[in-house]
């Protein structure tokens, strides 16, 4: 049985959303298979060392988006 914590990870890319009950190792997977993506975890834009070092038992729903880039023709 797996009594390792999980949390909410939703994926977001020009298509929509995926939701995932992934673990901070699944989840540190997902965060380096997309290393252009903003990260928020608690409602805040978190660098990746930083996931890395959180209390997974009061991390939240973590998302990760498409980086915006302003001003492109």
């Amino acid at each position: 049985m797996d009594n390792e914590i999980r949390t909410t990870v939703k994926i977001a890319d020009e298509t929509g959303h995926a939701a995932q009950e992934l673990t901070k190792a699944e989840t540190m997977d997902v965060v380096n298979q997309n290393p252009n993506a903003w990260i928020f975890a608690g409602n805040r834009l978190v660098k990746p060392a930083e996931l890395e070092q959180a209390n997974w038992g009061d991390i939240g729903m973590v998302m990760l988006l498409p980086a915006l880039v302003g001003g492109l023709n």
